[in-house]
């Protein structure tokens, strides 16, 4: 199995140590996962700013460096989701076709393709899983709560394995942080309204860290508590998976 890791371009700029978190993970999983090196931006904010017909550079790109691959993999719910439902290419329409197949969130790969049981991490805190929109009701990584329907989460799954930690039971479990890219700048005052309500909701159940899957939601969530002179940190769900 050949894995391509896909790193989307706020993580490799900003957050580095997730993307060495998820290449470690996976790769203790006995997977042979190779990066490649031109990858750029997938396109995501240009099209979730109306703009998907400029993204067609980005789109041909991805297809050259992620094609040869079994699967891709990446630390990003709403950066696998713009690849799964929007890649297309006029010059690959099969590559591209495959690719949307074959594109995974690191959590969902780890339960639905090589359906991890165990996981040799330990990280002895106290946890909220902040299930973000675009995981959860793009690539259905976990049940949303106003649906009359058994309920699962693929991440919560996976953090119930960690040795140590203490994972919390929110008030509103699948509640949007109001990060939503582009709109956290176009509608600033009812983004940051959305991240306290939040961020106040992990803080009520005594969380030591907030966790997730989307590092942009993580961003916007670290910088209210960040304001608030919290205690409270941030970490993204690859970095507890792989702790210890």
């Amino acid at each position: 199995m050949n894995i391509g890791l896909f790193i989307p371009c706020y993580v490799d700029q900003f957050y580095p140590h997730v993307a060495i978190a998820t290449l470690q993970l996976l790769e203790k999983s006995g997977l042979k996962v190779s990066y490649p090196l031109q990858q750029t931006c997938c396109g995501q904010p240009m099209a979730n700013s109306g703009f998907e017909h400029l993204t067609n550079p980005c789109s041909t790109n991805f297809i050259e460096n992620f094609s040869t691959f079994d699967y891709i993999v990446c630390p990003s719910g709403s950066c696998t989701l713009h690849i799964k439902d929007h890649l297309h290419d006029e010059k690959h329409p099969v590559e591209a076709a495959s690719i949307r197949k074959k594109v995974y969130e690191l959590t969902e790969f780890l339960t639905d393709v090589i359906q991890l049981k165990k996981i040799k991490a330990r990280f002895p805190h106290k946890v909220g899983l902040h299930q973000s929109c675009h995981g959860q009701r793009g690539l259905k990584l976990s049940q949303m709560s106003e649906l009359v329907a058994p309920a699962f989460s693929k991440p919560e799954s996976l953090l119930q394995m960690v040795n140590g930690l203490e994972l919390v039971t929110l008030d509103r479990k699948d509640e949007c942080c109001g990060f939503g890219g582009t709109f956290c700048v176009n509608e600033e005052a009812v983004s940051v309204k959305m991240g306290k309500d939040r961020v106040a909701d992990h803080i009520r159940q005594g969380v030591d860290y907030i966790t997730g899957g989307d590092m942009s939601c993580l961003m916007h969530l670290d910088g209210i508590l960040r304001r608030q002179k919290s205690s409270v940190k941030t970490i993204h769900i690859a970095e507890i998976l792989n702790a210890g």
